[in-house]
């Protein structure tokens, strides 16, 4: 079964930073229990540009997560999943 991702991108002002990384630490946490993979990366040339990103190994999974998450998805039915390179290429 193909692995599912959810990706949400957020903008944080230098005032609010700690509070976001209170934020990204329980949902972490969160994360890691229900069986997901959470990876937050930081635009290099932008400081406070966000980008967090959600994996699973199946959209159930992912679905459950984010459902119970500490913290509002903003579009927790955008899902991604991962494509085998070669059996779709045109």
């Amino acid at each position: 079964m193909p692995h599912a991702l959810t990706i949400q991108r957020t903008t944080v002002p230098a005032s609010e930073r700690q509070k976001y990384f209170e934020k990204i630490r329980a949902l972490s946490s969160h994360y890691k229990a229900a069986g997901c993979r959470f990876r937050v990366f930081e635009e290099t040339g932008l400081p406070g540009a966000f980008i967090e990103f959600v994996e699973a190994d199946d959209e159930t999974t992912l679905t459950v997560a984010n459902a119970n998450a500490p913290y509002r998805v903003l579009d927790p039915a955008r899902i991604y999943h991962e494509t085998e390179i070669g059996k779709n290429a045109g």
